[in-house]
């Protein structure tokens, strides 16, 4: 994991897995979106292998060569993703994750039912083009880190309680439980309904939002990967739906989204109705989003509701502009050789994530942010637990009481002034990882991210 490391190229592929044919390719060089294509005769050979170690029963997920390293990874037995990236410092769990939130994104935005019944692949092909924008977000530089951390990134306004009393109140007026308010992709305050949200519709709605091009007010339709209901009222456990107009194969005006219902049944015999994301632009760089049914319409949101709830806010909405990049309130005391720092709340599936503590020394962001999502794939891979749960035997639980629940890197030589610091510190159910500048000292490192730690968690 060098200081500066080597931005390399990175391909995705998607295939149909029966067939084999190419659904699309995307690729990125330098942390920016390629042109570049793969030849045929080498997706070809990479779908070729996987296939051929299916057919004796035996799973390929990841190989690597001397600069390359390659995860397969099958969905539902009818799609499968592979990735080839040659950037340094990439490990398998950010490249396994990265396929985990394409395929979510290809569901989010197509439906699971198109890409478990593939009728026409041609239809296929064209209806996958508008996940395009969110995918190429995945393979580029970007500011939030939920992809990677598959929670959903998180801000800390200065008002909380202010603007959460207003969410709540909007959320009733507009007849809807689903209800954030985002600022640069990263959410400032939801409803408890939103929160609910489960993995990856609670990222990868935050992320679309950020990847649009800024718009007043959108009505955007999304299949939740696992919430869509159907046409006839069937949903994943948790969702409902009323009001099915068999006549007109519409939805009809009465609907009631909750988080409640039967068991499914036959999920690939029913088509899916799509949910409607509606986003209001509050200040430039400031969303409302809201996840409902047919009903409202946008223009009972636009302009009434927003301004009877949001107008008497905009002091407290302008002081969380800044937050997008900080993610911290202003003033917040952190102490000064802190270049970065990512807090992770394993229970809740939030983080906060930022590299701007201190701008005016090196590296720069865009480094520090690489240096903390390899740093985080390393320690998630090698020296911390998985995520809670329930441990299925007595010596899991002995095994993870024997692992270290702190560790650090120093980039470098140890002596003071002479290389950057990384420090990772785990405590119940919140991680910290540390950028720290070279003047901090080794055996100070525990003791400073034990101290950040404390500081942070009144706030996630």
């Amino acid at each position: 994991m060098g200081e500066e490391g080597t931005r390399g190229t990175v391909h995705l592929l998607c295939l149909a897995a029966s067939s084999g044919v190419p659904l699309f390719c995307r690729s990125s060089r330098g942390g920016a979106a390629a042109r570049q294509q793969l030849p045929f005769s080498v997706i070809g050979s990479l779908n070729g292998v996987h296939m051929f170690g299916q057919n004796l029963e035996v799973q390929l997920s990841s190989a690597r060569t001397e600069d390359t390293t390659i995860v397969w990874k099958s969905f539902h037995d009818s799609i499968t993703l592979i990735v080839l990236s040659s950037e340094e410092g990439n490990s398998e769990l950010r490249l396994e994750r990265l396929l985990q939130m394409v395929f979510g994104a290809m569901v989010l935005l197509v439906g699971l039912e198109e890409l478990t019944n593939i009728r026409n692949v041609e239809r296929l092909k064209k209806e996958l083009r508008a996940s395009y924008g969110l995918i190429d977000s995945f393979l580029g530089d970007s500011e939030l880190i939920g992809d990677l951390t598959q929670c959903v990134d998180c801000v800390i306004p200065p008002d909380g309680s202010v603007l959460q009393e207003a969410l709540s109140g909007f959320a009733e007026a507009a007849g809807t439980a689903f209800v954030s308010l985002l600022v640069s992709g990263r959410v400032v305050a939801a409803t408890e309904g939103w929160w609910r949200l489960g993995t990856p519709e609670a990222v990868l709605l935050p992320w679309l939002v950020g990847s649009l091009l800024p718009q007043t007010a959108r009505d955007y339709p999304v299949y939740l990967p696992h919430g869509s209901p159907t046409v006839s009222g069937w949903g994943p456990p948790g969702t409902s739906m009323r009001g099915w107009d068999r006549s007109t194969g519409r939805v009809a005006r009465r609907w009631d989204l909750r988080w409640e219902g039967a068991e499914p049944r036959s999920p690939r015999a029913l088509p899916q109705v799509p949910h409607r994301l509606l986003t209001l632009t509050l200040l430039p760089g400031l969303e409302l989003c809201l996840l409902c049914g047919p009903r409202p319409p946008l223009s009972q949101l636009y302009p009434q509701l927003l301004d009877r709830w949001w107008q008497p806010l905009l002091d407290p909405l302008r002081a969380c502009l800044p937050l997008g990049p900080r993610a911290l309130p202003d003033g917040f005391p952190l102490h000064s050789d802190i270049l970065g720092l990512l807090l992770l709340h394993l229970e809740l599936k939030r983080c906060l994530f930022t590299v701007e503590p201190l701008r005016d020394k090196e590296p720069s962001p865009e480094q520090r942010r690489r240096l903390l999502r390899n740093f985080y794939g390393l320690v998630t891979s090698m020296h911390f637990p998985p995520e809670p749960g329930p441990p299925e035997k007595a010596e899991d639980v002995v095994h993870q009481a024997q692992l270290p629940r702190a560790c650090y890197l120093v980039l470098g030589s140890e002596e003071p002034g002479t290389g950057l610091r990384l420090v990772a510190l785990q405590l119940g159910l919140r991680r910290l990882l540390l950028l720290v500048s070279p003047q901090s000292p080794t055996h100070g490192l525990r003791s400073l991210a034990t101290h950040t730690l404390h500081a942070l968690t009144p706030l996630l």
